[in-house]
């Protein structure tokens, strides 16, 4: 899938600027680092970029409930986001917001680039307008049931239920979000982006393997009954960029949050100045471009952001990866709906590997959304890291640090094993590739089971009774300690906190080519305890 030799840039989509990061979110970051993490482990150039979206009509409500303007609150938002996710370990190069100078400059030049050359169209419609509070409403503050499915509780954009992509006005008994009062039409000119003059190149783009089968045939859906005209502007009052020429005009969050992704690198590239700005934005690009997105976004990510970069001669995303949503109770975490865990709330009982780690452990190419089970979170971690990979370090240490003055022995004493694990190396290296995470923990688990067996079955405890200084014991436990590097180097990139202790520990690098030659004649540190069991707190983290 990844050429070695090319330049990676990798997005996540942007958190929306008007709550805190919570686990819901944490699943995409968290995909896309261990993906970001494999990589680079394997020495090719990976920039990761993301940034907050800032605009918008919900950042202006909240602020005016804070009593506050909308650039304080983002400025606040902003600082509690970057720390969430370094909390997290997101390995993050730059991570900006769509309220940068960098962005108004590309929004803009964007906009007038797709208007001169006759992708913009000017035109009068009817819009929700909400006559208690003297404002049109956005999509996400208007609510009622799918015209298609007749689900109800649906946002004004598109259904939760079904897909389907709408205009607010066809909802079935709208109720605003603002007032709760039933919106009336009124009259406005806004301006639209014509996706039905990028067809054709669009439908060769998404047929060239950017998709995964499942969501392409998706998309191909929304083609059979034509492309419609994106709006691409809102009216006052409305927290955002004004469109150039026009006081009461303001550019939609839907512009300017894809178009962040080339002014946040656009950033990245002013920061350091031995990044190449047009290596992976122009058309006649030799870089790679890869999204992580949630399935709610992939109208946005597989037609009309790659309408405006076709239509302003830029590169387009070598693949999206799109994941569905985490569930509590089989209830997709929601802001809005009051229906999360926060990643501050969650550092206070946990830590963040084992979030990581829970996500990995669910986690595949598919869309299917993953259901967050405390208890069986609980289970996981505690079974998995602490009793059978943790375990056979501890138990293996031991001997080595008592016995052997930590030095671990001259060879190996099962070669055949040894070799077993190394050839595991290629298909592990592949499941990381394509995203097949649940199948990486799952081998690793197996793995660790094989390791413990073969310590059983050679029982160092015994030789000990007899001789404590048998160098057999030492070799025994020279081979578990090189099996356990093995299952650490597998989980670095799923858990960097865990694996940065293990380093320490062995006094080593975990590196994957380092892999190909046993730790021999190596001395060992002390072993400290490397991660704590997990107790309950079900009573607490969903207060």
């Amino acid at each position: 899938m990844v050429n070695k030799n090319k330049k990676i840039l990798v997005t996540c989509a942007l958190p929306y600027a008007n709550g805190p990061i919570h686990i819901g979110h944490l699943l995409e970051h968290i995909q896309a680092d261990i993906w970001v993490r494999y990589h680079r482990m394997q020495g090719k150039n990976v920039l990761f970029i993301c940034a907050d979206d800032s605009h918008g009509t919900a950042v202006m409500l909240k602020a005016k409930l804070m009593n506050i303007s909308p650039e304080a609150l983002i400025k606040v938002i902003f600082k509690k986001h970057v720390k969430d996710l370094l909390n997290f370990n997101i390995s993050y190069d730059n991570y900006s917001h769509t309220h940068s100078k960098e962005n108004l400059y590309y929004v803009q030049k964007i906009f007038l680039t797709l208007k001169n050359k006759g992708y913009i169209k000017e035109k009068n419609i009817s819009q929700l307008y909400d006559s208690s509070e003297k404002m049109f409403l956005p999509d996400r503050l208007v609510k009622g049931t799918c015209s298609k499915c007749f689900m109800i509780d649906q946002y004004g954009d598109h259904c939760e239920n079904c897909g389907s992509v709408y205009n607010a006005k066809d909802l079935i008994k709208p109720k605003s979000q603002i007032s709760g009062t039933t919106p009336i039409l009124k009259d406005s000119v806004h301006f639209f982006l014509n996706l039905s003059m990028f067809e054709k190149k669009l439908k060769v783009w998404i047929n060239s393997g950017v998709l995964d089968k499942n969501v392409k045939n998706k998309v191909i859906e929304w083609f059979k009954t034509g492309l419609k005209l994106w709006d691409i502007s809102r009216d006052s009052p409305y927290f955002g960029f004004n469109i150039p020429g026009y006081i009461n005009k303001y550019f939609y969050v839907w512009l300017d949050a894809p178009i962040c992704y080339i002014s946040t690198f656009q950033n990245l590239c002013t920061k350091n100045q031995n990044i190449n700005f047009k290596e992976f934005w122009e058309s006649t690009h030799t870089t790679s471009l890869y999204h992580f997105i949630g399935k709610d976004i992939i109208y946005f990510h597989s037609i009309f952001w790659p309408a405006i970069l076709e239509g302003i001669n830029f590169r387009k995303p070598t693949k999206i990866f799109v994941h569905g949503y985490v569930t509590l109770n089989n209830t997709k975490m929601s802001k809005s709906k009051n229906k999360l865990i926060k990643a501050s709330t969650w550092l206070k009982f946990f830590d963040s590997d084992s979030l990581r780690y829970y996500f990995a452990s669910k986690s595949s190419p598919s869309i299917k959304d993953i259901e967050f089970n405390l208890q069986d979170f609980i289970n996981r971690i505690n079974s998995d890291i602490v009793n059978k990979i943790v375990n056979l370090a501890s138990r293996c240490s031991s001997f080595i640090n008592n016995n052997f003055n930590g030095f671990l022995g001259n060879k190996l004493l099962d070669l055949n094993l040894y070799s077993l694990f190394l050839n595991k190396n290629k298909k592990i290296s592949k499941m990381f590739k394509y995203r097949k995470y649940s199948s990486i923990v799952y081998t690793i688990v197996k793995y660790a089971d094989r390791s413990n067996n073969y310590i059983n079955n050679k029982r160092p405890w015994d030789l000990c009774k007899d001789d404590k200084y048998n160098v057999k014991i030492q070799l025994i436990c020279t081979m578990g300690i090189n099996l356990f590097r093995f299952l650490i180097t597998w989980l670095k990139p799923i858990m960097p906190d865990l694996s940065r202790r293990v380093e320490k520990f062995l006094n080593i690098k975990l590196s994957w080519m380092n892999l190909n030659y046993p730790l021999l004649n190596h001395k060992i540190s002390k072993f400290q305890h490397l991660y704590e069991r997990i107790n309950d707190c079900s009573d607490k983290i969903f207060l």
